[in-house]
């Protein structure tokens, strides 16, 4: 732990960098496909509650995943540790907050906002939904476990854009960001605890 893989800002701007450039990937295959990846992102009262409560469950999926004890799991938690706490634990909550935010507007707009309307033409709803989120998965294949993670967390941020009745993506847009800001600022403070304790 004591060599960050790369350095803090380096880390910081390259993951702000590549999350926004899949807003470029969404907008490409959008026009591709005929989709316009932001028609449906729009502002609602509903979707903002919507999108702040649904946060709460998966914060308290977060928390009982963190606490599992089998390999698979310790194996997760080791790795994002090892590899994201040296680069992130210096920067800022606002820095935090923004690659959180940075990551839910692109992911979103690029597997729920294309790819699942996409695949839905194609194919149809349910087997829409598998497919965005085995791409989702595969997205976020570091480790098995943490694929199934992210494929299950899909399906939920699916179902979410959809909750109310209307169709929009600010839903899942904010549940992941919110989401994401909550596993980075967890994240640092395990981080600084581990380092504290090795006296680093």
């Amino acid at each position: 732990m004591n060599q960050p893989p790369l350095q803090a800002r380096d880390f910081f701007i390259k993951a702000c960098c590549f999350e926004a450039s899949l807003i470029l990937v969404a907008i490409v295959l959008g026009w591709m496909a005929g989709i316009d990846p932001f028609a449906k992102l729009f502002y609602s009262e509903a979707a903002l509650l919507y999108g702040i409560l649904g946060t709460l469950p998966m914060v308290l999926f977060f928390h009982w995943a963190e606490r599992r004890q089998e390999d698979s799991f310790q194996k997760v938690r080791r790795l994002l540790l090892e590899t994201l706490g040296p680069s992130l634990y210096r920067r800022h909550w606002a820095d935090l907050f923004m690659l959180a935010a940075i990551a839910g507007l692109s992911e979103e707009i690029l597997f729920r906002g294309v790819v699942q309307p996409w695949l839905e033409a194609a194919w149809g709803m349910r087997a829409a939904l598998l497919g965005c989120n085995i791409l989702f998965g595969l997205a976020h294949a570091v480790t098995p476990l943490y694929t199934l993670l992210a494929f299950l967390i899909g399906l939920y941020l699916s179902g979410a854009m959809d909750y109310g009745g209307t169709r929009n993506l600010l839903t899942p847009v904010l549940i992941h960001a919110l989401y994401d800001f909550w596993a980075f600022a967890a994240l640092v403070r395990a981080y600084k605890r581990e380092r504290d304790g090795a006296g680093v």
